[in-house]
């Protein structure tokens, strides 16, 4: 009999988390720098530090959430009451993310910043219970190659909608991302705080939606949690894999553009393209994602197909590169220019995002086949450690930047110094990571025959664990 997680409804079931996880993190990234710099007016050393002491608690916080979740046995199973705990209290801070405790403006400096570093830590600590144990049902309900393919390509979908959620729908309650008059950041203030409550609604719905539908953990798994490893062997048995090793820099470096380019579109938008409309903003990065979206099921699904996982990901973040060039040359009454080129900016984009998970579920795979228990959430877990380094290296890129361009605080119109530091955040440095991603990815050892081998002794595995049930 079909399993649930083979059909389509399963696979669809599952990818509504994808919305809630997109919704509330893309969101995040797109408008929390924004908001704490233009509207609330924190230094910008301040929100560098900020971001830093976040970066470093999550460090800790991934590996330890997904120690405790490989080692939980509830009716339920592992993941799922993690889940059910954090969505409702995510959805809660989503809203404070824009609720400054002070009046805005640069005499609260230290009030708000007090108040910024807590709630953005807070958000990861509920986000991550959320996002790492919905992640971490990904490879352990579909297993196959096959049914890795069928459930991505639905995930997609939902993932976009996420994204829409999180980059367009912003636009339909904030009329100016970046004000730059008193009144303006007043008036900005009040409508940041009405997307914090619609997005905390859509979050928390959605988020009981996948609760309620979501396949459950399959019955070979469920005594899977005896055999997992403490903490710190959790940790040691990941970095041990060199599979996962040659994986992480080219992770950090995806990452580490994930995060750049949605931080500083908005700043970029307004001071480099003269762009004030908050709708033609959003729609630079609603371009950039539905394009994923066709590039996705129309390019990406029938490369990887032919090629694998490692060349056609090699093959995308090439692609990426070339596409982010014309970021350093647009310039005022060029919208028209500007929304091409973020429509091809998901080309390269596209093939990272499809790619990615496939890539990880290989890996567990894999470390499942040495020691024959799957660790999803540790994998996970561990994998969000070292993606932190990524979240410090992009905020220690832009802090000195604007230091040096003398941008500490939000204030228009900018120098020619700001200008040419924003272009060069939005091409060299996501350029140079790009390159290190694919001269790591280049030596990533788990494919061709050595990943056929891989995959018929999981399958050999989980028929001899459904023996013994």
């Amino acid at each position: 009999m079909k399993n649930e997680g083979h059909s389509i409804k399963g696979a669809a079931s599952y990818a509504t988390g994808q919305i809630a996880d997109q919704a509330a993190y893309q969101s995040f990234t797109f408008l929390v720098f924004t908001f704490y710099f233009a509207v609330v007016q924190l230094n910008i050393t301040l929100i560098t530090i900020g971001f830093i002491i976040w970066a470093v608690w999550n460090s800790l916080n991934d590996p330890m959430l997904g120690y405790l979740s490989d080692r939980t046995h509830t009716r339920f199973g592992r993941r799922m009451p993690y889940i059910m705990i954090a969505i409702i209290p995510l959805g809660i801070v989503l809203f404070l993310l824009f609720t400054p405790p002070l009046p805005i403006g640069v005499a609260n400096q230290l009030g708000n910043f007090a108040y910024f570093m807590i709630i953005i830590i807070v958000f990861e600590l509920f986000y991550t219970m959320f996002s790492l144990n919905a992640t971490s049902l990904f490879p352990e309900t579909f297993i196959s190659k096959e049914e890795r393919t069928m459930a991505n390509n639905v995930r997609q979908v939902f993932l976009i909608l996420g994204l829409i959620v999180a980059f367009i729908l912003p636009s339909a309650f904030i009329a100016n991302y970046a004000p730059d008059t008193p009144a303006e950041r007043v008036t900005a203030l009040g409508q940041y705080q009405i997307f914090g409550i619609v997005l905390a609604i859509i979050v928390i719905a959605v988020g009981g939606i996948f609760i309620k539908f979501t396949p459950r953990e399959k019955v070979e798994f469920k005594e899977d949690y005896k055999n997992a490893p403490g903490f710190f062997s959790t940790i040691k048995l990941c970095v041990k894999s060199k599979s996962f090793m040659w994986y992480i820099p080219a992770e950090i470096a995806n990452w580490f553009v994930y995060g750049i380019l949605p931080t500083l579109v908005p700043l970029y938008a307004k001071a480099v393209l003269g762009m004030e409309d908050a709708f033609m903003i959003s729609l630079l990065l609603g371009l950039t994602f539905i394009a994923s979206a066709l590039f996705i099921t129309f390019l990406w699904k029938p490369v990887v197909r032919k090629i694998g996982n490692r060349k056609a990901w090699m093959i995308s973040m090439t692609t990426w590169i070339f596409t982010l060039l014309p970021l350093m040359f647009l310039g005022p009454n060029m919208e028209i220019i500007a929304m091409i080129v973020f429509f091809f900016i998901g080309l390269g984009l596209s093939g990272s995002l499809y790619i990615i998970d496939l890539i990880v579920s290989d890996i567990i795979d894999e470390d499942e086949v040495n020691t024959g228990t799957r660790r999803e959430a540790g994998y996970y877990g561990v994998n969000a450690f070292f993606l932190r380094l990524a979240i410090i290296v992009v905020f220690v890129s832009i802090g000195p930047v604007f230091i040096i361009a003398d941008w500490q605080v939000f204030t228009l119109p900018v120098s020619t110094a700001v200008e040419v530091g924003l272009r060069t955040l939005m091409f060299v440095y996501p350029a140079v990571a790009l390159i290190i991603a694919i001269l790591s990815i280049y030596k990533y050892p788990l494919d061709g025959e050595k990943l056929i081998k891989v995959k018929e002794e999981v399958q050999r595995l989980h028929e001899e664990k459904k023996s013994k049930i």
